[in-house]
């Protein structure tokens, strides 16, 4: 068993409630505590929320920033395995929305059955997506530039925040982000996407033709540097081959610390739509 106490207290809670419940994903880089304005957002509008962690997370980014060699050994089947026990434990199975890797993620539960209905936001790409644009690839290139990051934890530099999250906020803004929200993270799922389209055995994989999907909207900020249109486009139509609902968005002028940044609510509002179209709330 995986689940801390905070997530089992989270889980016993949405179970109490009667409440649909929505489960949040956050990405490399962040904590679950990134998604709690969008919880209040979406527990006002009658649903209950649970926002686990990836496996070692601390929960505090003070805590995080101190140690942030904890961070070093996650892989991204470590993160939906944790994922996917935490909404086992859910009575009702949930929606389920990612930002990021968290997208990615996202992907796969619904691609296991496991989410009701699935919002993966700037998601990362799975096996099969080929687009590989230039912003991408510097994005990732702090990680990735180093084989010996394989097995480390990073942290970015704001120079590399600025690009890969805030560059479509002001100085500002980015800084205030900077501060609040990005901790170190683990290298190996940045590699374990570069590699996925040359390694069979990759974890890097989505099963997008299950029945059990369910309906599925992709989110992509118009600005995006880490996970552009492309990537947002051609995992849109690997997963258009499920015979459930398969829609996508894109966010104009929104780079990708959309889910974070001053205009999350219209992101939220965007996701809450989709989400109470297929699964309403019953609070």
């Amino acid at each position: 068993m995986t689940v801390t106490p905070r997530e089992r207290q989270e889980i016993d809670r949405a179970n109490a409630s009667g409440r649909t419940p929505v489960v949040f994903v956050h990405g490399l880089w962040m904590l679950a505590g990134s998604w709690q304005p969008w919880r209040e957002f979406f527990e006002a509008n009658g649903y209950t929320t649970v926002a686990p962690g990836w496996p070692e997370d601390p929960e505090t980014v003070g805590e995080a920033r101190r140690r942030p060699e904890v961070f070093a050994g996650t892989k991204v089947r470590d993160v939906t395995d944790h994922m996917a026990e935490v909404i086992a434990g859910l009575a009702v199975r949930p929606a389920v929305v990612g930002h990021s890797f968290g997208g990615l993620i996202t992907q796969q539960l619904a691609g296991r059955g496991l989410a009701a209905v699935s919002v993966p936001i700037d998601s990362a790409p799975f096996r099969g997506v080929l687009p590989l644009p230039v912003s991408a690839l510097r994005g990732a290139w702090p990680v990735i530039g180093n084989p010996l990051n394989y097995g480390r934890s990073v942290t970015l530099t704001y120079e590399q925040f600025r690009f890969a999250f805030a560059n479509a906020v002001d100085e500002n803004e980015a800084r205030q982000l900077y501060d609040a929200y990005p901790v170190a993270g683990s290298g190996k799922p940045l590699f374990q996407a570069a590699t996925a389209n040359i390694n069979p055995w990759t974890q890097i994989k989505v099963d997008t033709r299950n029945p059990e999907r369910g309906p599925m909207l992709i989110i992509s900020g118009a600005r995006d540097h880490i996970a552009p249109w492309a990537i947002a486009n051609a995992s849109f139509k690997k997963q258009q081959r499920n015979a459930a609902v398969t829609e996508i968005v894109e966010i104009p002028d929104r780079g990708h610390s959309l889910v974070l940044d001053r205009g999350w609510r219209d992101v939220a509002e965007t996701a809450l739509a989709f989400v109470a179209r297929h699964h309403p709330a019953n609070g």
